[in-house]
């Protein structure tokens, strides 16, 4: 049978590209991406094909699970189609870039243009004077699809891949990313007033489905919002079940001041600049005048957790780690995935893995869509190096998010330990590409520098990659986290240990017992046990944090 450009031969477990790649198929892989195509577009539950492909056989969501993950790196690598997860009812194949496909062992199944309920929000463009109200128009976009999350029936496209087409065409960015709908708006705040224009597109047709502008006085945001996430519902025909419609319409706060001031805390956190003690101080500023200002603001708890966190436990600076605001934030909202997630990483930091991996795992069941959640569990398995589950969840973290490339950097390391290179420089190339987005906005950006490193080494370019690391030492030579990542790309693909070495040295000499439990766990650092400068490295580190854990422990005596 034909896929695009994919030949797929079920009974040899083969599906060749027409420039000759070809790839085999686990048994169960290949029965699933069959069943996929025999459903002509349509979406397959769950359980249909648990009946198709395992029949009789009991087995655990994961298996699914893997299926799918290895269904979309195929994707991702030889292109022809998408793997579609459509929340809580299951799984639709979105042919792409073909006019047609063709089965030819099968009933021929007509394609048809890109599912009606799909939609993509392009970020809105900020209309205000001051264009520092950026992070106020791109939290309005972030909310609209969160609220269009959560319609069961609706497939939206995620956060980063629509914000990364921030200036494209938006018929020609949706045809691209296969939906059949997208959303387009503006804007303008201005004293106590807002002003935001909508329209929702049909890409097939070009034709306007719905437009609106709404002129309101600012403290009506958030009705605002609801009224807007519901119009487009609305307009797609689609009935909002009530806990969908509750779920749209609960904001967690009813303080604008608080919510602005999250806002812009999130701003920074979608970021990604842990690596940047201001940037976390700011997060943590601004999140603690919000929950000042409305007490019973949970996200915001949540975020200052966060940033609280990478100030104690990434640089060291005092706190409790953020244990105390997570919490908070669950005692207010005990459904909240992002403090779960917090709480995961704690968890793990302090010792207690099977803590760490039970909160990780809760996290992802109360929001399998949140990205937070998954980059969290992705985290936590690949630091008790199961690489499998890591892969996974960083797989659909970097689907939903990812918005500063930490997930696709990670991805590419659980790639490596699992030997598959194809999924490795599939990775590798999306992480450039989101790297050099980062870097053409702010070219000092930590996490695109590290992320970039990471992606051209893995490419195999060694000039390129020894060019990103001394330019940018040159201009962070103190960021700790990025000397880790360029020591990994040195150790993995450079051959250089002496090299990783010399880059590390200064990280341990200065490091916390919590940066050293990362160090050790790190996979991509197995290639340094053993040389001698290295051992001697850590052992001087281990003496000076056991001298430092006698001290404050005479101290707490006293």
């Amino acid at each position: 049978m034909r896929l695009g450009p994919l030949k797929v031969e079920p009974a040899l477990r083969v599906v060749t590209h027409d420039d000759g790649r070809e790839v085999l198929l686990e048994p169960r892989v290949m029965q699933v991406l069959v069943t996929l195509i025999r459903a002509g577009g349509q979406v397959v539950s769950r359980e249909q094909i648990f009946a198709a492909c395992w029949p009789g056989v009991v087995v655990g969501e994961d298996a699914l699970n893997r299926a799918m993950s290895r269904l979309r790196r195929l994707a991702d690598g030889f292109g022809g189609f998408e793997i579609v997860t459509v929340t809580k009812v299951g799984y639709r194949l979105v042919p792409c870039e073909v006019a047609e496909m063709l089965a030819a062992t099968l009933e021929p199944a007509r394609y048809e243009p890109p599912p009606r309920l799909s939609v993509c929000v392009l970020p809105f463009a900020n209309m205000s004077e001051d264009p520092q109200q950026a992070y106020f128009s791109d939290g309005i976009t972030e909310d609209i699809i969160t609220d269009l999350s959560k319609v069961s029936s609706l497939f939206v496209v995620a956060r980063t891949t629509a914000f990364g087409l921030r200036s494209a065409d938006p018929r020609e960015a949706a045809q691209r990313l296969c939906v059949g709908h997208v959303v387009t708006g503006s804007v303008r705040k201005a004293g106590g007033r807002v002003r935001i224009t909508a329209e929702l597109i049909d890409v097939a047709s070009g034709g306007q489905v719905w437009a609106e502008r709404y002129d309101r006085d600012l403290h009506d945001i958030f009705a605002l919002q609801d009224e807007i996430s519901e119009a487009i519902v609305a307009a797609l025909k689609l009935q909002l079940l009530p806990e969908e419609k509750q779920a749209i319409e609960t904001r967690g706060t009813v303080s604008l001041e608080a919510y602005n001031l999250y806002l812009m805390a999130r701003r920074y956190y979608v970021n990604g600049r842990d690596a940047e003690v201001s940037e976390l101080r700011r997060i943590v500023r601004l999140c603690v005048r919000a929950t000042e200002i409305d007490p019973r603001f949970a996200r915001a708890w949540a975020l200052m957790a966060w940033g609280q966190n990478a100030l104690h436990y990434i640089h060291g600076l005092g706190g409790e780690g953020g244990l105390k605001a997570a919490q908070r934030a669950l005692a207010l909202d005990p459904k909240l995935a992002a403090a779960h997630a917090i709480v995961a990483r704690y968890m793990w930091q302090e010792g207690r893995d099977a803590e760490a991996r039970a909160w990780a795992e809760l996290a992802i069941e109360l929001e399998p869509d949140a990205w937070e959640a998954n980059a969290e569990a992705g985290r936590v398995a690949y630091l008790q190096r199961r690489f499998e589950d890591a892969a996974r969840h960083y797989e659909r973290s970097s689907q939903l998010g990812d918005p500063a490339v930490n997930c696709a950097g990670m991805l590419m390391s659980c790639y490596r330990a699992l030997g598959d290179t194809e999924g490795l420089r599939r990775t590798a190339r999306m992480t450039l590409a989101r790297a050099e987005w980062w870097l053409s906005r702010n070219d000092s950006h930590g996490p695109a520098l590290s992320a970039g490193v990471l992606a051209l080494s893995a490419l195999g370019e060694v000039e390129r990659t020894r060019e990103w690391i001394e330019r940018a030492l040159l201009i962070d030579p103190d960021n700790q986290t990025m000397r880790h990542n360029f020591a990994c790309a040195a150790v993995t693909q450079l051959g250089d240990p002496d090299y990783a070495v010399e880059l590390l040295a200064p990280v341990l000499a200065a490091t916390s017992a919590v940066k050293l439990k990362y160090v050790m766990s790190d996979v991509d650092l197995d290639g340094l046990r053993g040389h001698p400068r290295y051992e001697r490295l850590l052992a001087d580190l281990q003496a000076r944090l056991q001298s430092e854990a006698c001290e404050a422990a005479m101290l707490t005596q006293d």
